[in-house]
């Protein structure tokens, strides 16, 4: 049975045509078979292979991208700030597994781990919007000392604070890719929260 252009298996490349032309506009996206470039040995006397394309007209080359552009730019103040809280609180958990009782220590220290990822991958996107690398002030060491409950609730407002901070972003930008980012860390500091609630639920039981 023939497909029609209703079939769901049927591809409509048109919208690949839209994003096509977006990314570059003076590009054929499905070259004819009959319009590529033959073998060598192949080519009629005289001819030459095309010369490439522009740099500045190759997908992904665009002056202002779909992606970690213009839109992005605007979050750059806010994306230093969360690289700067990140790497606060990576020394943060380090601190306070050292006063953790040992049961809870190693993933202390996974989430210690955990808040650098973010603070590099922060930086990575920092890069992607300006071509330069961004240098965050320097967290201060927090030191841990007395009640091991109050180390843990405290850590734990942070960090769900920090989940809502970022889903707040996310719906502050119009840029997709950063969006889904900042949606993505929003999920790990809220995983963070739930976590230390049962660190918590497990210190008051004992």
């Amino acid at each position: 049975m023939e497909k029609t252009v209703h079939d769901p298996e049927v591809y409509d490349f048109r919208q690949y045509d839209r994003i096509w032309q977006r990314v570059a506009p003076t590009l054929e996206p499905y070259p004819r078979q009959e319009a590529a470039v033959p073998a060598m040995a192949e080519q009629a006397p005289g001819t030459s292979t095309p010369p490439a394309p522009p740099e500045n007209q190759l997908p992904g080359a665009a002056q202002d991208p779909c992606c970690m552009g213009s839109a992005a730019a605007e979050m750059l103040e806010v994306l230093m700030g969360f690289i700067e809280e990140e790497l606060a609180d990576q020394q943060r958990f380090l601190a306070l597994s050292r006063q953790a009782p040992a049961w809870a220590r190693q993933r202390l220290r996974e989430m210690a781990a955990d808040e650098g990822l973010h603070a590099r991958r922060l930086l990575a996107v920092y890069y992607l919007i300006t071509g330069a690398c961004g240098h965050p002030a320097a967290p201060d060491r927090p030191v841990f000392a007395g009640r091991w409950c109050e180390a843990l609730r405290e850590r734990y407002h942070g960090e769900a604070c920090n989940g809502l901070n970022y889903a707040r972003a996310a719906e502050g930008t119009t840029d997709p890719c950063l969006s889904r980012l900042l949606n993505e860390l929003s999920d790990d500091e809220y995983r963070h929260a739930g976590e230390l609630m049962r660190m918590l639920e497990r210190s008051l039981r004992g």
